[in-house]
């Protein structure tokens, strides 16, 4: 199988830390920030899983890859931004994480509009 690796393994690389993060939420993180952790790790968790299906596509759908790399990016960067959120008392990322949500939105509807694209005819 033919694949974008980089693309896979920066999705791989998210999904780590998406259960590292989820895993510190469940066991070690105060009441405060627990659902604000929990809630980045699931989002980026998801994105992660749609950046490896996209990585898979991308040599034969054109813009999948690109669907990929927005949704990793954004789930990291939501990811993030929650985290400093609430481990780091870092209120104005805040503005960070809508950043990391248009990103994610971005990616969904690229994987729709390539989707949706009549397929090239082969001879």
């Amino acid at each position: 199988m033919t694949w974008n690796r980089h693309l896979a393994a920066f999705a791989a690389l998210n999904g780590a830390m998406a259960v590292a993060v989820g895993a510190f939420a469940a066991h070690g993180a105060g009441p405060q920030i627990k659902t604000l952790l929990q809630t980045g790790a699931s989002y980026q968790l998801a994105h992660a899983v749609l950046g490896v299906v996209c990585a898979g596509l991308a040599p034969r759908i054109r813009l999948t890859g690109l669907a990929g790399w927005l949704s990793v990016c954004g789930g990291l960067i939501f990811c993030l931004a929650l985290a400093f959120i609430g481990l780091l008392s870092l209120p104005p990322f805040g503005a960070v994480a809508p950043i990391g949500g248009v990103l994610m939105i971005g990616g969904w509807l690229v994987l729709a509009f390539a989707a949706l694209r009549p397929s090239p005819v082969t001879a």
